[in-house]
């Protein structure tokens, strides 16, 4: 019976070993900030845009700060899969290249969110304590927001 522990354990620590190999591309884009970009389709006040690149950006953007732990196989896996799903969903700096009906849903999807406590997930703001959004700023997105949809 030890005998086999012993040999699952060896198995599945190769396993683990080799998966570390797979190292997929990352998450960065090393352009230039373009037109479409968020902060060029609207004049976001500084207080806003940086709350935005520090709890929002590593998942809808096309520029991840990665940790050093995202070297680890299956953790970058996973990591992976929430900056796909975040991208498809929104992403600055493609955002203004979105009709401007997709923009505007767009952002009172990010009011909604807010609200909701939904954004940034627990499970980055878990790692990512500085991700997680005070009441302050809660209000200052939400409040922008709101004045750009009053001027339209």
């Amino acid at each position: 019976m030890k005998k086999r522990i012993k040999k699952i354990a060896l198995i599945g620590i190769i396993i683990f070993l080799l998966m570390q190999f797979y190292q997929p591309a990352r998450n960065v884009s090393y352009k230039q900030v373009s037109s479409s970009n968020f902060t060029e389709a609207y004049k976001v006040p500084k207080n806003v845009e940086t709350t935005l690149r520090t709890s929002c950006y590593d998942c809808h953007s096309n520029n991840t700060n990665y940790p050093l732990y995202s070297y680890l196989q299956p953790i970058r896996f996973f990591m992976d899969g929430h900056i796909n799903d975040g991208k498809k969903e929104l992403n600055f700096n493609e955002f203004g290249s979105y009709s401007k009906r997709k923009q505007e849903n767009k952002l009172d999807r990010i009011v909604k969110e807010i609200k909701g406590n939904e954004m940034p997930l627990s499970s980055y703001t878990l790692i990512h304590k500085n991700a997680i959004l005070s009441n302050s700023q809660k209000e200052e997105i939400i409040n922008w927001i709101n004045t750009l949809n009053k001027d339209e």
